[in-house]
């Protein structure tokens, strides 16, 4: 094979593990077109591809093919992975190389290694220069002697490198036993073991009041099995920072446990560092509020946190502003910069979901944290943005606007207490989807003086209608059902009637590029867009600039098809948004996509900022509606049609 095949094997191996973990990521149907899109490929490519991915497994298919597009058959990963070799890919190799540097303790020869991996000296080198690249934020080096190198630095980092190339072999967030047990070499760590160490460590700190995070706590029973693993190989770690307290107890229920489970005897200076890196990752609900929380706060971090809040909630016109929720998103940010110090970041396998779900939530825990950045010098990812969106989201959820309610009346006919058995039952089972307020017992009510958003009658209508639903006297679970699906209705029409409105508001012809250069950089698209604007008074140069700021803080392409970049600060003469739609997908952060909206916020819009920001995402979030919005939209009239008529359904 020449080495121009040999390349072209390598993408082609590279491309068909990506729809692998597409598909693993999505557990439900993908089409062609969207798995194309997300690779820069044809669908033909994608056939071809899943066509190859089966035969790497003996029996059946890997990934299923049917109507609605590809499904992988989640039990055919693990055969999926054994088939792809350990050296294949660069990727692979590099992952391999790490893990035999760290074990190497005498290090390893270059051409012996070189050998083994069936590459040249050449390569080799080049996949050592790459080594060096992935270390260099860490506390580790490559000592080179001769034709022998060496990994350097101390067990803690080193254990922190095996724990991210673990988590880059992850498709989901998901602790995979079959992988760890690859990336480890650990054979003895067995997914019972440690499931009933979970278990028992669960059982152990609930007397103590201490609740798990069970988002982070894979995090920890990855570090347990890599403790375990290093332990066994004589690698220990000897400089923890000495506890008491709690966190004594802690240590002591941990080492106990890994010798009860794993037949291992933790040194304490590693029962130490587990316990602190577990209990970073928990709260305390009994204690989380009042003045006991604040006993156990640092007062610069409760600070910077009250600050902070107060910013986001005067920004962005949301009700955060609570005691309660300053003191619990303090806590949380001081077990956050326990962690940032140390290096042990927590994974959240939620964060994709996260961003492209609920875009607002997480532009507000974005500004959080450049808020948190200026005062406490926390430098943050997506991960840790999500748990802070998960905060934020929460304290929303409890100060939901009155807006968000649907009205319903009842018309029951009154028989004895028939209706007042009905309203109850409408209340038990309805309260957190509608609210009643008006009951009519007659049998011939007034119905176009009904001005509640739902009608919910045991009589008929004289006219069918989309708001009135036909219920039970004795409420049945089909009725509870059919009245939540018309309270959904009710809201998302809502929603986009005020999106519709300001979307025509907002665009502007001369503002609107047909084509993307799949070839250019996100900064070239911002600038490009930005330019627009400029020229029509709407931003200045510095509010480009600051566009590209926030992009890097954190990806604005929210959904697989569209990206939202703008700024943080709404310092728009008024609100205006400029977009490019492309009949090819580009590359954007980690996704790819075919519609860049780059909006700009005026302070006197801020209540549109979060109708806009979150409906738009929501429209482009179907896949079917993006392609007919692109495949349509050839000029901005066209555009602007196919948007709306995908808003009215």
């Amino acid at each position: 094979m020449s080495s121009r095949e040999g390349n072209r094997h390598l993408v082609t191996r590279a491309r068909q593990d990506r729809v692998i973990a597409l598909l693993a990521r999505r557990g439900d149907w993908l089409t062609a077109a969207h798995l194309a899109d997300a690779l820069g490929v044809t669908p033909r490519s994608i056939r071809s591809y899943v066509t190859a991915i089966n035969a790497r497994v003996p029996a059946g298919d890997a990934v299923e093919s049917g109507p609605l597009g590809y499904r992988i058959d989640r039990a055919h990963l693990a055969a999926l992975r054994d088939s792809s070799p350990e050296t294949g890919t660069p990727r692979d190799r590099l992952h391999t190389l790490v893990r035999a540097l760290i074990d190497a303790e005498d290090g390893l020869d270059v051409h012996e290694s070189a050998g083994r991996f069936y590459v040249s000296d050449a390569t080799f080198e080049g996949d050592l220069a790459r080594v060096r690249a992935l270390i260099a934020p860490t506390g580790l080096t490559l000592e080179r002697s001769a034709a022998r190198v060496r990994l350097r630095g101390p067990e803690g980092e080193q254990r922190r490198l095996l724990s991210r190339l673990v988590h880059d072999e992850m498709d989901a967030g998901a602790l995979d036993m079959p992988l760890l047990r690859r990336s480890l070499g650990a054979e003895y760590v067995d997914p019972d073991t440690l499931a009933a160490f979970k278990s028992d460590l669960v059982a152990a700190l609930a007397p103590r009041g201490f609740y798990v995070n069970e988002y982070a706590i894979t995090d920890v029973l990855l570090h347990v099995a890599i403790a375990v693993d290093r332990t066994r190989r004589r690698r220990v770690i000897e400089d923890a920072d000495p506890v008491e307290g709690a966190t004594a107890e802690v240590a002591a229920t941990v080492a106990e446990l890994i010798s009860r489970h794993f037949s291992v005897e933790p040194a304490p200076a590693e029962a130490r560092h587990l316990a602190t890196l577990l209990l970073t990752r928990v709260v305390a609900p009994a204690e989380d509020h009042g003045e006991d929380a604040r006993q156990r706060l640092d007062p610069e971090v409760e600070s910077a946190v009250r600050d902070a809040v107060q910013r986001a909630a005067a920004e962005f016109a949301v009700d955060l502003d609570h005691d309660d929720f300053v003191l619990r998103l303090a806590l949380h940010v001081q077990n956050l910069r326990h962690r940032a110090r140390t290096g042990a970041w927590s994974r959240n396998p939620l964060t994709r979901s996260i961003k492209s779900s609920y875009p607002m939530i997480f532009e507000i825990a974005v500004f959080l944290s450049v808020q948190l950045h200026e005062r406490l010098e926390l430098e943050l990812h997506d991960d840790e943005l999500a748990y802070i969106a998960m905060h934020v989201g929460g304290r929303l959820e409890r100060s939901r606007r009155a807006d968000a309610i649907v009205t319903a009346t009842i018309v029951c006919p009154g028989y004895y207490e028939l209706h007042e058995l009905l309203r109850s039952s409408v209340d038990r089972s309805l309260s957190q989807a509608i609210e009643v307020v008006t009951v009519d017992t007659r049998a011939d009510p007034d119905w176009s003086a009904i001005d509640s958003d739902l009608v919910l009658t045991t009589i008929a209508p004289p006219t069918a209608s989309d708001r009135v639903v036909r219920v039970q006297p004795f409420l049945t679970e089909a009725d509870v059902e059919r009245v939540q699906a018309a309270a959904a209705r009710v809201r998302r029409a809502r929603r986009l009637a005020r999106l519709r409105a300001e979307l025509e508001q907002y665009f502007d012809a001369s503002a609107f590029v047909r084509g993307l250069d799949a070839a250019a950089g996100e900064d070239d698209v911002i600038r490009q867009l930005g330019t627009l604007l400029v020229a029509r008074g709407v931003i200045d140069e510095d509010y480009i600039e600051r566009t590209i700021e926030r992009e890097r803080l954190s990806s604005t392409a929210f959904t697989d098809a569209l990206a939202v970049p703008h700024a943080l600060t709404m310092t728009a003469t008024r609100t205006a948004i400029a977009v490019a739609v492309g009949e090819q997908s580009m590359p954007w952060g980690d996704a790819r996509v075919q519609v860049v909206a780059l909006v700009a916020f005026s302070e006197n819009d801020r209540e549109a900022f979060q109708t806009i920001f979150e409906q738009l995402v929501e429209v482009f979030s179907e896949r079917e509606s993006v392609q007919r919005i692109v495949r349509r939209g050839v000029d901005f009239a066209g555009f602007l049609d196919e948007l709306v008529a995908v808003i009215d359904g």
